[in-house]
């Protein structure tokens, strides 16, 4: 296996080594007494899949942002135990831990078991600073309804923080993508008034939206800004499913690695699972190192020599 130092400070590429990585996960759906999510899917043990995977990569994420649906029903046991799994690998990793509120969640035990807060039923919005990259947490839930808003208050709040710019720029998460979504059904619980939202961030340092809600992984643009939707680690959305009808599957489940360079932000799906090796390049710290060292053509001929496919 490889043994690349952890996050290795060497590019071989014309683009630097990232700033930073964040890593996205995104509706944990967990149930009261870790019974299964609807019968049948392993909410518990497909997070556990995905921090093992986390923690064995060697990644020495920034951050763990977690964009809602948490827990399924708000129950608090289920916010005892996601919390459980995920403050000792942010702690083994050096990461900051932050929740954001989805709409399967109640803000009340949101705030008591995730953030040792009174109960309240405000909304969650934050601000976090990640060596000069503001993360701001948007709290779109509307108690009772699955379909998401920004209340006047809120986005007065976002252009006041905003007003300043940051160091590095800032992120914005959210539970609802303000996205068009092609899954029909799924419409009925989008972002709604998106205008509002588009004309605060307008001209903003807003470098990523980062959310989940759809249980897929998606991407687009949303007021000239990247938008990147994370697939559930629970279950996922079949976009095979012909339309108008709706299946979700316990499988495909995933999470999101966000590297941030200094003039853009690269997002990439991690499925779960373990998966037969097609090939392994061992390679250690020195031969990297001195890889670095050579021009692209004694690069090209070192990896040609090492090409699989020429085996």
């Amino acid at each position: 296996m490889l043994s690349v130092p952890r996050q290795s400070v060497l590019s071989l590429g014309q683009y630097p080594p990232p700033d930073q990585v964040i890593v996205h996960l995104s509706d944990t759906h967990f149930v009261a007494g870790a019974a299964p999510l609807m019968g049948t899917v392993d909410s518990d043990g497909h997070l556990a899949e995905a921090l093992r995977g986390l923690v064995a990569s060697g990644l020495r994420p920034a951050a763990i942002v977690v964009t809602g649906d948490i827990a399924d029903t708000g129950a608090a046991d289920a916010y005892g135990r996601v919390r459980g799994m995920l403050e000792p690998v942010a702690a083994e990793l050096g990461a900051r831990l932050v929740w954001v509120m989805g709409n399967h969640d109640d803000r009340a035990a949101f705030r008591a078991g995730l953030l040792d807060g009174e109960p309240s039923d405000a909304e969650v919005d934050a601000v976090y600073d990640l060596d000069g990259l503001r993360l701001i947490v948007l709290d779109s839930t509307v108690p009772g309804h699955h379909w998401g808003l920004l209340t006047p208050a809120q986005l007065e709040w976002l252009a006041g923080v905003l007003a300043t710019p940051a160091p590095r720029g800032s992120i914005l998460a959210m539970h609802h993508p303000p996205l068009p979504i092609p899954v029909v059904l799924s419409q009925l619980i989008e972002l709604r008034e998106q205008d509002a939202l588009e004309a605060v961030l307008a001209g903003s340092d807003v470098r990523g939206i980062i959310a989940g809600h759809l249980h897929y992984s998606t991407w687009s643009t949303f007021a000239g800004i990247p938008v990147s939707a994370a697939a559930a680690t629970c279950y996922t959305v079949d976009l095979l499913m012909p339309a108008p009808s709706m299946r979700g599957q316990d499988g495909a489940q995933a999470f999101n690695l966000i590297h941030v360079y200094p003039g853009q932000i690269v997002h990439s799906i991690v499925p779960l699972g373990d998966h037969p090796t097609a090939f392994e390049i061992p390679v250690t710290d020195e031969q990297l190192a001195m890889l670095a060292q050579l021009g692209p053509e004694e690069q090209e001929a070192i990896m040609a020599a090492h090409d699989p496919d020429n085996a």
